[in-house]
């Protein structure tokens, strides 16, 4: 999708004043402290959560009367995008909504403004997640950095995994809410019914970050790992561990025997399509609630259910964060940058998460998530996502995430697809992930190889 101006959009305008304005009014003290702006762009990924994002933009360009353009792209041309932009001139973009995959990237070539730098007062509202700690950034060590970081981005969205069920299913079946893997597949396999319906149903397609992200649940509540210790800087590889192969035996355990057939052409929207058509009895995602309670897409209103994802009994539910951050761009003039600032800044507050919220889309403030909205049943998955976040690890605290991912993409969907056995996948992966490693100059010691 190409670039367009919600300002243009007439039409738009004014079914989403109407809808909006039902929703909540951000403060006349917060709308004017943003107003005056110069116009501003914002690229970004086009996403199950994109549309509450959109919605959100709108309701700020109406309270502060500030002109945002929206420059929508697949996932990956957003990417490209934003890799163009910051060694260009100039940008033409004043915010780059960034993927918890690649941010590292733009943090470690210095392409992102100290948000502090373009206000010295400025601070992330406390209700705020952090996402462990991956807003900040310490540029003299390299490294994520709490206490002695630069705020280079503000999150906005809290992309991470949940647990979907049928809750009408469970209640029907006598079945718990599943902690751990072996839970999940008891009650997978109770109600597993091929072709009708799916124990479960698994992401499994090579992609740009979709296997790797679906795997690393299993992987990381087994105690395995891509690495010993991203960030604390020890790179050895471990996607060979027998950690890292015990996590992926589960995965294949639930495919073969209470899964998919095609598990490993099961793209994000298979998944999503098998849950609200009916064919499957869980799946793992992100959440995106209002599309399955939507009846013109789906025949499974308000029989989803959410919670985090399993682990095991050595180790809890540890989900990947594959959430999206704001970051201004060096390569812009002040004005700009100052713009971007102003609407990150009217985003983090209590008023525009709850619009934020109310339309569609999962807030990144935990007094939104744990307010009396969650007790609604249109926003019942928001106990689960509070429960997961502080849980959720990053994934990537090096700019060759891109590269790496490449092979991990390649090497998982082989051995779910049987096209190289387990083992020799995790090998093949290892010896690769060593290479890009010791080839950007880390050390990367590897393991010995699975027998």
């Amino acid at each position: 999708m190409g670039h367009f101006s919600i300002n243009s959009t007439h039409s738009l305008r004014g079914r989403l004043r109407h809808t909006l304005a039902a929703l909540l009014l951000v403060s006349t003290s917060t709308a004017a402290m943003a107003a005056d702006q110069v116009p501003m762009t914002i690229v970004i990924n086009q996403s199950p959560w994109f549309a509450g994002f959109q919605k959100a933009v709108e309701l700020y360009q109406s309270e502060t009367g500030n002109t945002v353009n929206l420059d929508v792209n697949p996932f990956a041309g957003s990417l490209e995008k934003q890799r163009a932009a910051v060694r260009t001139g100039e940008s033409p973009y004043d915010v780059l909504i960034m993927n918890a995959g690649f941010f590292i990237e733009f943090y470690t070539g210095g392409f992102l403004e100290p948000l502090t730098n373009i206000d010295a007062g400025f601070k992330l509202n406390p209700d705020i997640y952090t996402f462990d700690d991956s807003v900040y950034w310490n540029s003299e060590t390299k490294q994520i950095d709490a206490a002695n970081g630069d705020i280079l981005s503000v999150p906005i969205n809290p992309f991470l995994p949940l647990l979907h069920y049928r809750s009408d299913l469970y209640e029907e079946n006598g079945l718990s809410v599943p902690t751990t893997w072996d839970e999940l597949y008891a009650n997978a396999k109770a109600l597993h019914n091929p072709p009708a319906m799916y124990g479960i149903s698994q992401r499994g397609q090579r992609g740009a970050f979709d296997v790797t992200f679906d795997v690393l649940p299993y992987i990381w509540s087994h105690g395995g790992a891509l690495y010993a210790d991203q960030k604390g800087g020890d790179y050895t590889v471990t996607v060979n561990s027998p950690e890292t192969l015990a996590g992926m035996e589960t995965y294949l355990k639930l495919a073969k025997e209470v899964g998919h057939p095609s598990t490993a052409g099961q793209t994000q929207t298979n998944v999503i399509q098998n849950m609200a058509t009916g064919q499957a009895a869980h799946i793992q995602g992100v959440p995106a609630p209002a599309l399955f309670d939507d009846p013109a897409n789906s025949i499974v209103v308000g029989k989803v259910n959410y919670a985090p994802t399993p682990g095991t009994a050595e180790h809890p539910s540890s989900p990947p964060l594959g959430h999206w951050l704001g970051g201004i761009p060096k390569n812009i003039p002040d004005d700009r940058k100052t713009a971007a600032l102003a609407f990150l800044t009217w985003f983090q507050t209590d008023q525009a998460q709850r619009a934020y919220a109310e339309a569609g889309s999962p807030p990144v403030s935990r007094a939104v998530l744990t307010s009396e909205l969650a007790d609604k049943p249109e926003f019942r998955y928001m106990k689960a996502l509070a429960d997961s976040i502080p849980n959720a690890r990053l994934t990537f605290v090096i700019p060759e995430a891109s590269q790496v991912l490449a092979i991990t993409e390649l090497r998982f969907n082989q051995a779910i697809s049987g096209e190289l056995p387990l083992k020799e996948a995790l090998n093949t992966a290892a010896t690769e992930i060593a290479k890009v490693m010791t080839d950007s100059g880390y050390t990367a010691p590897t393991l010995p190889p699975l027998e």
